[in-house]
């Protein structure tokens, strides 16, 4: 008996042990899972962080980018402008010949005025007023005001654009290309010394944030002119190409330029590294690139030789 006896009590307070280990265990578990859960919050808000950052830089860049096109875009808007407003001042000048041609035929088409008078009044307009003058040039100047304007508008509206704040959110499918046409147009006054060349294949569209995709072709096409602006006097040709290679888009933008070293290539993406003169450069334009790149699942290759010229390419995945 006493044995059964001594057996049990050592039963009992094996149990006990292990039960007071166990919620030792479960005790040290729920605190390490409390701390686990602190840590990832705050890894959490510091990622919102850092992405917050990130896209303060990259629309700072784009600002320094647009204060560098202010006064191309200013010429690119003041032109059909100045078409426009001089179109509509000759229209403003005519507009009392129309009103009274509209009155006198009101008139005569309610016969307040005999036939003999309205005659006689479309007469001396036309005397005022050559109608030939009217009717040879009216048209052609509301189409050229109606065309200056949408150029003002488009121009506008690529500026927005490409001034847009960027979020890693914003993605949609999108063709590529848009993005090229976008970033030439606006780009258009800076390159006009420069022969573009374009090859742009039809693509799938994808899945992508065209603010990014805008910012990449200005900063490469950018990149592209002030490489060749360095010697202007053999000529500034730069190709833009977009095609479809394998599982990805290519966008590739090849310049006549002075080239880069193989050390300038190795630091090209570093923040705040620049080979332009203080005032020319923020040096975060090709470190935004790499990023935007980054963002979509893409990479970059270069390839450049000193007083030939650099090719870029920027392969983004086709399936995200």
């Amino acid at each position: 008996m006493k044995g059964m006896n001594g057996s049990d009590g050592n039963f009992e307070r094996a149990f006990l042990n292990e039960q007071k280990l166990r919620l030792a265990a479960e005790q040290l578990l729920k605190d390490k899972s409390t701390v686990l859960v602190a840590i990832n919050n705050e890894l959490q808000k510091k990622v919102a962080d850092l992405e917050h950052q990130q896209m303060l830089f990259v629309q700072t860049e784009k600002m320094a980018t647009l204060g560098t096109l202010c006064a191309g875009v200013a010429h690119e808007i003041n032109t059909p402008l100045a078409y426009a407003m001089s179109n509509i001042e000759s229209l403003q000048n005519s507009t009392p010949l129309l009103i009274t041609l509209l009155k006198l035929n009101e008139q005569y088409l309610n016969n307040e005025i005999k036939e003999s008078r309205f005659k006689h009044e479309i007469d001396i307009l036309n005397l005022q007023y050559p109608y030939a003058w009217l009717y040879n040039n009216l048209q052609g100047q509301v189409n050229d005001s109606v065309e200056g304007l949408k150029r003002i508008k488009q121009i506008v509206h690529d500026l927005l654009n490409f001034a847009h704040p960027t979020s890693s959110q914003d993605k949609q499918l999108t063709d590529i290309t848009t993005g090229a046409n976008n970033a030439l147009r606006l780009l258009s006054n800076k390159l006009k010394l420069c022969e573009i060349k374009t090859r742009f294949e039809p693509l799938p569209l994808i899945w992508c944030n065209l603010s990014s995709i805008n910012q990449i072709f200005v900063n490469l096409l950018m990149n592209a002119w002030q490489a060749c602006e360095l010697d202007l006097e053999k000529g500034c040709i730069i190709e833009v190409s977009i095609f479809e290679q394998g599982t990805n888009i290519c966008i590739e933008v090849k310049d006549n330029g002075c080239g880069m070293s193989e050390d300038t290539i190795a630091h090209m993406f570093d923040p705040f590294y620049t080979t332009k003169e203080v005032g020319k450069g923020t040096g975060m334009g090709m470190t935004l690139v790499y990023a935007m790149v980054n963002d979509h699942g893409g990479k970059i290759e270069v390839n450049s030789t000193l007083g030939t010229g650099t090719t870029i390419r920027c392969l983004l995945p086709l399936k995200v």
